[in-house]
């Protein structure tokens, strides 16, 4: 045989990857060449190498962590030695955070978009496990939301609530933030929650809700516009998917910044921090609400998981760690959402599980808000000596649930919503809803990790519900190349 037909037997080269993936969230790439799969084998490191390799690498969780811990460490000493931080510290320091968060923020309407189409092209070709997807996601994000309504409600009642102290002859005067909140919170009727939820869904104007970062009908938008698209020669899809390919990059490079970003937004907002201003109510709603969440965070939340997907729920939120602890250090879910994708791209969550259920999440699922708007009613009511009855907790539990879900991902975007709450139970906003505002900054912080907490259990626990797989992404992919999904003169005989 000559050396010419030798060379035409042999089998080139083909490097294989799932279409529509972010590529920066790839860690490596799968090459499969002919003569049989390669794996690369990782040699094990001494436990302090991979701490120095940890730290070198740009982004890593454990740089956001020491950054973390940094920054926490020295706004407190600052908090607690000097009496008169300059005004221009925090606002200084802060620059560079604000930065990063805005950065973030900017990618989260395109990454929200594109997620969106894409995993609604994907199901509209897997009829049957798209409606289980969209039926169990639903489901599990309202009843997270309504368990931890109803278990903060009974805790604060039984427990949380006899720790507060009636201070309604000296009560502290109203600020003016405080002020602008309470008249905001007055316009509005429980009735108006409700229909704020519905209207919530549909756009209007579809240019006004983008430009006005109305994202839950933004969102609700791209699901029609994914359903509607004809096929993957769509050029409206080709599109899409190159705007995905722009934002993963803008994304990587904003994920290499996250240690300055968090580092920066955390020290700025301790340097504002009166320690002296907290007293035995105020350390009260701080602590049972922080405690709250935790419990929901690492007893509730981890029996779900575990019951539905019988592996360790510890160790796969601590492998999610540079998602929550930004989620911390920003208090938004909606700035958090693209280090939500990556860690569920890395966690081998299938991509159209990922794609549905965070975005939907990052808008629907607050359990953390859930959680803090009963301890805040509660805590307003006690402190002036008010008692609720039966009738009002139950008002609170169904304006929780419903408030939750109208809640913004955006940082404190919650206050107004609890002044409605506790109108609707006839408990007076006095001058003790000046200090929920000013302590909101940090309870917000836990709040929204337990939202992105939730998020991310939740995708693992809808990959098990509806076996869904990377393999079948796979399949649609080399259906698509080949030409034959979406159209339907392909299936004649």
């Amino acid at each position: 045989m000559s050396k010419a037909n030798e060379a035409n037997l042999e089998e080139p080269e083909v490097h294989m990857r799932p279409v529509g993936t972010l590529d920066s969230f790839e860690n490596q790439k799968t090459e499969f060449p002919a003569g049989g799969i390669q794996e690369e084998v990782a040699v094990k490191k001494p436990w302090g190498q991979r701490i120095v390799d940890d730290l070198k690498t740009p982004g890593h969780a454990f740089q956001i962590v020491v950054a973390a811990a940094i920054a926490i460490g020295i706004g407190i000493a600052v908090s607690v030695t000097v009496d008169d931080v300059p005004t221009a510290a925090p606002a200084i320091l802060g620059i560079p955070g604000t930065l990063w968060l805005r950065g973030l923020k900017a990618t989260v309407l395109p990454l929200i978009v594109v997620a969106i189409i894409i995993a609604m092209q994907n199901l509209r070709q897997m009829a049957r496990e798209g409606a289980a997807l969209a039926r169990y996601t639903i489901m599990f994000y309202v009843g997270t939301t309504i368990l931890a309504v109803i278990h903060s409600m009974i805790i604060t009642d039984l427990g949380w609530r006899r720790l507060m102290r009636d201070v309604r002859d000296s009560l502290p005067e109203m600020s003016e933030t405080a002020e602008e909140k309470v008249k905001a919170g007055d316009k509005q009727e429980p009735h108006d929650i409700v229909v704020t939820v519905f209207e919530s869904f549909i756009p209007a104007n579809i240019v006004s809700a983008v430009a006005e970062d109305e994202l839950l009908a933004v969102l609700i938008t791209a699901i029609i516009v994914g359903l509607l698209i004809k096929g993957p020669n769509s050029s409206l899809l080709r599109a899409t998917k190159e705007v995905e390919r722009i934002v993963s990059i803008a994304i990587a490079f904003l994920i290499k910044l996250a240690p300055l970003g968090v580092f920066s937004l955390i020290l700025s907002n301790l340097l504002t921090l009166d320690v002296a201003a907290v007293g035995v109510n105020v350390g009260v709603l701080l602590g049972a609400s922080i405690a709250q969440m935790l419990a929901h965070l690492f007893l509730v939340l981890p029996m779900i998981f575990f019951l539905i997907t019988r592996t360790n729920p510890y160790s796969y939120w601590m492998k999610c760690s540079p998602a929550w602890i930004t989620a911390w250090g920003t208090a938004s879910s909606a700035a958090t959402m693209p280090v939500t994708l990556r860690m569920m791209h890395a966690r081998k969550v299938p991509d159209m599980v990922s794609r549905f259920s965070i975005p939907l999440g990052t808008l629907i699922n607050m359990d953390g808000t859930a959680i803090y708007f009963p301890m805040v009613v509660v805590f307003l009511a006690t402190t002036q000596g008010i008692k609720l009855n039966a009738g009002d907790y139950t008002i609170i539990v169904l304006l929780s649930t419903l408030s939750s879900i109208a809640t913004t991902p955006i940082p404190s975007s919650s206050l107004v919503l609890t002044v409605m709450i506790a109108n609707a139970v006839n408990v007076p906003v006095t001058g003790m809803f000046a200090i929920v505002v000013a302590f909101d900054w940090l309870i917000d912080r836990f709040r929204t990790m337990t939202n992105v907490s939730g998020d991310m259990y939740a995708a693992k626990c809808l990959e098990k519900l509806t076996g869904i797989t990377d393999k079948d992404e796979l399949d649609l992919n080399f259906e698509e190349s080949r030409g034959s999904v979406g159209h339907p003169e392909n299936y004649r005989v």
